[in-house]
């Protein structure tokens, strides 16, 4: 019997360990009001979505996610707070997540946001 294993990186991982932020992905649920079939998806990607990233200091980056939801920035070791930028409305909820960049690693995260759709 023989056993072959792969490794692969995606582009965007690294494993140097030298890199410090955040990265994940962000869904929203639920994607349609009513109830929710038990074989139908009750959340998706929240893709090309722009958030904002706010520090201590009161200074701020942003992101936008990828068609599947997710997102990678470098920041400096720290806490931070995350939500969607420029909010238009009072409907649904798109944080404020909070997350730790520790020093020398991506954190990884998955956060869902609600549509405030019932």
């Amino acid at each position: 019997m023989v056993l072959t294993m792969c490794a692969g990186l995606l582009p965007s991982q690294t494993q140097s360990g030298s890199e410090t932020g955040i990265e994940g992905v962000i869904t929203i649920s639920p994607i349609k009001a009513g109830p929710v079939r038990a074989d139908a998806p009750s959340s998706r990607p929240l893709a090309n979505t722009a958030f904002v990233v706010d520090n201590q200091k009161g200074e701020t980056v942003s992101f936008i996610t990828d068609a599947q939801g997710r997102f990678r920035i470098a920041l400096a070791p720290g806490h931070y707070k995350v939500s969607l930028k420029e909010r238009t409305s009072s409907i649904g909820r798109y944080g404020p997540f909070e997350v730790d960049a520790l020093a020398g690693q991506m954190t990884t995260v998955q956060w869902e946001c609600d549509s405030g759709m019932r």
